[in-house]
This record gives structure tokens, C-alpha cells and sequence, in this order.
């Protein structure tokens, strides 16, 4: 039963702009599917999407959840 097991998200909110910032990092703040201000995404807490927040760390709030 994979239902009984609740898998670890994290919500990611972006706090600032990729306007003047590498391509690269806007386009993992899509992949994280953030693409305006204070917009929130709730994502499964797995190695990859740890190494995108890593990537755009200084553009966007975690919180455990």
C-alpha cells in the first residue's frame, strides 16, 4: 500500500526575480514550477529537486513540509 506511506514535500516560494540572472536559473525556477513573484509550489522532497533549490537558492523561500 504506497498510499499509507506520505512521501516528504517541501514548498518553494520565489522571493525575487530572474530578471538579470543567468538563463540557466530561470529556467529551473520553472522546472520548479515558479515562474512569478510569490508564487508557491509544493514538490515532492527528492535529491533532484534539492539540487534545483540549491541552483536558485537565493531567489526563492523553502519550507519543510
Amino acid at each position: 500500500m504506497a498510499d499509507s506511506k506520505k512521501s516528504a514535500t517541501v514548498k518553494v516560494t520565489q522571493t525575487k526575480s530572474p530578471i538579470g540572472r543567468p538563463g540557466d536559473q530561470r529556467a529551473t525556477l520553472i522546472g520548479l514550477g515558479l515562474n512569478k513573484m510569490h508564487k508557491t509550489s509544493e514538490l515532492e522532497d527528492t535529491p533532484a529537486v534539492r539540487g534545483m533549490i540549491n541552483k536558485v537558492h537565493h531567489l526563492v523561500r523553502v519550507e519543510e513540509g
